[in-house]
């Protein structure tokens, strides 16, 4: 199976390389550019999370906007497993109707929808769900609220079967794809990650052993999904914490997804313990300063045979152009200068390649925190001034 379709012609001289613009397929899902949006939360969620017409309308903005495809907010895949306020869930039936819906919107703009899934593990948030956070131990950590409570058999069991129960109902409901959510710290990372995952069975001790639970959610969620359905992952390739993952690590760890028939990687790096290195770092205003983990990408793509997809702060279009171009990256992911303007691929696309407007403050998602969902602040009160 070609996991990347074929491509269009790139006008740069007498030579063909590919384009940002390019359509491609994805394990039979067709984009209409190599430009996603990657996963944000949204704060735009019931406090069940249950999706929310708001949400919908994000969403639906973005297709239009032109984005190829759209990875969802972190959607929790058991009440345990979730983190903020406003997050969506994927974990009840009852959430199909809206998340039909959702599809739908998406579909109607010729936009395609991934739903990204997620367990917090020690990075759920107690006051939220009501009992002390899972985690693979019991350990002090810079990214935990609180000290955590070891997962048993039973525990990773319940909770590698909430994952395949999650991806069917994504499937059921019309979403195009789902992806893992094996980066910043969540459950998955915690499990590939020395510095947090201190277990002494199976699933501790070298990565060999430390990936046993990331392969078991992924053949999990595949038989739930069957092989013609694309299941992707966001892979930290770097913590960035004293013992934490490592780039050596998650090569191997790429690598023992990609021969078992994961469809692509999304490289990002960090956790919110990760000081000016957390996931969405701040003020990226100059070039040099863009593109932060697009070394960590390389360095993946060298090992593996499915697509990746490169994430961390891309500003500027013939930065992009340039990654695909020279085949550093299959696709190009981002987040903020979305919220900025989720039309950015369709202006890019007009001829107006011009910087996108982020200045990477931040500040979007304070909104999502008093319950009002993201938005530009910045852009708010410019609007508000004129």
């Amino acid at each position: 199976m070609d996991r990347v379709g074929k491509t269009s012609v790139f006008d740069k001289g007498w030579c063909l390389v590919n384009s940002l613009f390019d359509p491609t397929q994805l394990n039979g899902m067709s984009l209409k550019n190599r430009l996603m949006r990657s996963a944000t939360w949204e704060g735009m969620c019931r406090d069940d999370g249950m999706p929310t017409q708001k949400l919908i309308n994000c969403y639906r903005d973005l297709a239009a906007g032109g984005v190829g495809l759209i990875i969802s907010g972190y959607a929790f895949v058991r009440w345990d497993g979730k983190q903020a306020r406003g997050q969506m869930g994927i974990n009840s039936d009852g959430f199909m109707p809206q998340l039909e819906s959702m599809a739908q919107a998406v579909h109607n703009e010729g936009g395609r929808i991934c739903v990204q899934m997620v367990h917090g593990g020690g990075q759920a948030n107690s006051e939220v769900i009501g009992v002390r956070p899972l985690a693979p131990s019991a350990v002090q950590a810079g990214q935990y609220s609180e000290l955590p409570q070891e997962m048993n058999a039973d525990d990773i069991e319940s909770i590698i079967k909430a994952f395949g129960e999650a991806a069917y109902r994504a499937k059921s409901a019309g979403m195009d794809a789902v992806q893992l959510h094996g980066a910043h710290g969540y459950m998955i990372n915690q499990f590939l990650s020395p510095h947090l995952n201190k277990r002494k069975d199976e699933y501790g001790g070298g990565i060999e052993d430390r990936i046993r639970f990331v392969m078991r959610v992924y053949e999990t969620v595949r038989t739930a999904v069957g092989p013609d359905y694309p299941v992707l992952i966001k892979l930290n390739a770097a913590d960035y914490v004293d013992g934490g993952l490592e780039l050596e690590d998650a090569v191997y760890a790429a690598k023992s997804l990609d021969s078992v028939g994961l469809d692509a990687i999304e490289v990002s790096s960090g956790t919110r313990a990760s000081g000016k290195k957390i996931p969405p770092r701040m003020k990226i205003t100059e070039p040099d300063q863009e593109a932060y983990n697009l070394g960590l990408a390389r360095a993946i793509k060298a090992e593996v045979e499915c697509p990746v997809i490169s994430v961390g702060g891309f500003r500027s279009f013939d930065l992009a152009q340039s990654v695909i171009a020279q085949g550093q990256a299959d696709y190009i992911s981002m987040s903020r200068p979305l919220i900025r303007e989720p039309d950015l691929m369709r202006r890019w696309q007009s001829g107006d390649t011009g910087k996108a407007e982020c200045i990477s403050c931040n500040g979007c998602f304070q909104p999502a925190s008093q319950e009002d969902g993201i938005y530009c602040v910045v852009k708010a009160k410019q609007e508000k001034k004129g």
